[in-house]
């Protein structure tokens, strides 16, 4: 059965349980946290590599789900779109959240995928899709693989579930001082527990676990005060689903299917919430979904699928990207979708255009 047929079948996606939430607490109460994450060569490397710009502002990127499969042609639509976004948008990052790979050799696609970027000479990150070790490389190799690009800042912890996992910090434009968190999560693949619950994976305990850690010693760096944050992975989170099904939602862009979110809520959600400082979450994984919403005042957004017709991607106006840009000192954003020929679609600005009263 794939992805449509499961979605279909299934109808609604279930809702988190108390059971879940209940058992996750637990488990992330005593969960591994690996240690001075922020001391580690995975954080220092890339510490100083990012900044916003002397106007104040920090332009993201956001291709997702390219399903590049080596000698398809329908996978050059991706490139021409990739490309065709950077010269317009001229961002200070690029980030790709997943499903890159999706053919043999898995190294070409990721060759092929990131040329525009590493030609430009633009910093760029990944976090795993579910599909991009389905081919001839595990998670592991392509970190590894990940190394030899240029502008690649991707991260990783080790002794914690998944490979993807690092934090990005958005330095101030006069590079004195952290000014804003990009928080990066694996989302694994497929459940590892068929039996009691079929359907994709879950963000582990000792991943939030991680985040919360991470989140307070950030904190803690910035004199007490809650750094603003943006968090990017692969697979929707179940508050996706409860957000847009809601009779107040207020979506800004296309929805055409639901979530494919875990059936089992781990509570990565609830933490966000509890810390303050992640003010709105990226995936992709939904091919003809690239809408905005909110839940309990926390944007839930997905990037534009980039790939070429290598899958189902009947979405309108075709293959693009999600632009998201920053403003220093101010817990805000603005976004939107660009397209093919320089359209422009779903224009934003969070949180005023999701205020009840923002006139």
């Amino acid at each position: 059965m794939n992805r449509k047929e499961f979605l279909q079948a299934s109808a609604l996606l279930l809702p988190a349980s108390a059971w879940g939430m209940t058992h996750a607490s637990t488990q992330e109460n005593s969960a591994h946290i690996p240690e001075n994450y922020l001391a580690s060569p995975s954080y220092l490397k890339s510490s100083q590599r990012l900044k916003f710009n002397a106007n104040g502002k920090f332009k993201i990127v956001q291709f997702t789900d390219v399903h590049w499969a080596p000698g398809n042609a329908a996978s050059e639509v991706a490139a021409e779109r990739i490309a065709e976004v950077l010269d317009a948008e001229k961002p200070d990052f690029v980030e790709f959240t997943g499903d890159i790979i999706w053919g043999k050799p898995g190294i070409e696609s990721l060759k092929r995928t990131f040329a525009p970027v590493v030609e430009r000479d633009i910093p760029f990150a990944m976090t795993f899709g579910n599909h991009d070790d389905e081919q001839d490389l595990s998670r592991k190799d392509i970190h590894e693989q990940l190394k030899h690009f240029a502008g690649n800042l991707n991260g990783t912890v080790e002794g914690l579930s998944g490979v993807s996992n690092f934090i990005l910090p958005v330095r101030s434009s006069d590079g004195s001082k952290d000014a804003f968190i990009l928080y990066h999560f694996d989302s694994h693949a497929y459940s590892q527990m068929k039996e009691q619950v079929d359907g994709y994976d879950w963000i582990k305990a000792d991943q939030i676990a991680w985040y919360r850690s991470c989140s307070d010693e950030l904190k803690a760096k910035n004199g007490g005060k809650t750094l603003p944050a943006l968090a990017f992975f692969h697979i929707p989170l179940p508050e996706y689903n409860y957000a847009a099904q809601h009779e107040n939602a207020l979506l800004i862009g296309i929805r055409k299917e639901a979530a494919c979110a875990p059936k089992i809520n781990s509570g990565l959600f609830t933490a966000m919430l509890e810390k303050g400082d992640v003010m709105g979450t990226f995936v992709g994984h939904d091919h003809v979904n690239d809408y905005v919403t909110t839940w309990k005042g926390i944007l839930l957004g997905y990037g534009r699928y980039t790939g070429g017709k290598t899958v189902y991607c009947d979405i309108p106006w075709g293959n693009g990207a999600r632009v998201i840009e920053l403003t220093e000192g101010k817990r805000e954003l603005d976004s939107w979708i660009r397209l093919k020929g320089g359209r422009i679609e779903s224009r934003f600005h969070y949180p005023t255009d999701f205020s009840k009263e923002p006139w």
